[in-house]
């Protein structure tokens, strides 16, 4: 009998997480969630916007074309897919010896939860020819 008394409550008896643990868990899921909600649309229009860039090197309409044609082009392009996070001045031509080189960086920036923000760099570049081979 005595045996009994002094024996300390097992722990099959204590399954499961408390409530507070609960409530950490899911401030953590919340929080997580909420980021990616506000992220991942930005990656998916710089995906976009790298899919466009990889197609300048290849477009035979732009050979030999002068800057403005070329910001003409791509701001043009920008609009058809539906990208506003570009503006004309994120976007920088470069005269090389055979090619321009057509730059694009841009952070886009946005608030998570009170003071606490974010910022994303993305950078592309592409090379288009100056005279056709």
């Amino acid at each position: 009998m005595q045996n009994q008394i002094m024996k300390k409550p097992s722990m099959e008896k204590q399954k499961g997480m408390t409530f507070i643990s609960w409530v950490v868990v899911l401030v953590f899921i919340g929080f997580h969630f909420m980021m990616a909600i506000k992220i991942v649309p930005l990656f998916a229009e710089d995906h976009t916007i790298d899919g466009m860039w990889k197609g300048l090197e290849n477009e035979p309409s732009l050979v030999g074309a002068s800057t403005q044609k070329i910001q003409e082009h791509i701001l043009k392009k920008l609009k058809i897919n539906n990208v506003y996070a570009l503006t004309k001045d994120d976007i920088k031509i470069k005269r090389d010896k055979d090619y321009y080189l057509v730059i694009v960086e841009y952070e886009p920036r946005g608030k998570i939860i009170g003071k606490l923000d974010y910022i994303v760099s993305f950078k592309h570049e592409a090379k288009i020819r100056i005279v056709s081979n």
